[in-house]
């Protein structure tokens, strides 16, 4: 269900992009993102700090377009999310040495602390690398070709550099002890 939420704006961006063209498209996604926003607190009383940076990101850049009707700002916005992910990944283990990564999943995964590092660097390449390659084919396709790139292109890079992290990590996730099943 928080896949669903997560990508809602995503979804109805695109839907609207194939109906009614970009500036509503962006419309769209500003307002998702705000009902996104409105829900999450509703129901969880609490917003994570990157979905108030998502709101924000998407309010300055979704707004520029509407208002200087330049469909360039859209398509920053991408590539803005990604740098601002990175940057901060970046940021937090070269100047606070804190690895942000591990700030935030810690408590899901027990790892190493240069596996933690490694993930951290490879994470925030990999940001910069999507931001790069968001703006490369906004200014080398039409929009058309970069809102598919942006919803199937983009997550899919994005499933498939998880999916390699998964099996980089599955060397260094330790089994739960004690929990065996029943001997037959």
């Amino acid at each position: 269900m928080k896949l669903l939420i997560d990508f809602f704006p995503i979804f109805l961006f695109f839907g609207a992009f194939k109906l009614w063209g970009i500036f509503t498209a962006t419309s769209v996604a500003i307002a998702a993102t705000v009902l996104q926003i409105a829900y999450l607190r509703w129901r969880h009383g609490k917003i994570e700090p990157m979905q108030w940076v998502n709101l924000g990101i998407i309010v300055l850049f979704g707004g520029a377009t509407l208002l200087a009707h330049n469909e360039a700002f859209i398509k920053w916005k991408p590539t803005a999310l990604y740098w601002f992910m990175g940057g901060a990944l970046l940021l937090g283990q070269i100047l606070f040495r804190k690895n942000l990564l591990q700030w935030l999943l810690g408590s899901q995964l027990e790892l190493p602390a240069p596996v933690w590092r490694t993930m951290n660097w490879a994470w925030a390449a990999f940001f910069g690398c999507m931001g790069a390659l968001n703006l490369w084919v906004a200014y080398h396709f039409d929009t058309s070709i970069w809102v598919n790139f942006k919803l199937f292109g983009g997550l899919g890079l994005m499933f498939l550099f998880a999916l390699g992290q998964a099996v980089y990590l599955s060397r260094f996730v330790k089994e739960p002890t004690g929990t065996e099943g029943p001997k037959v």
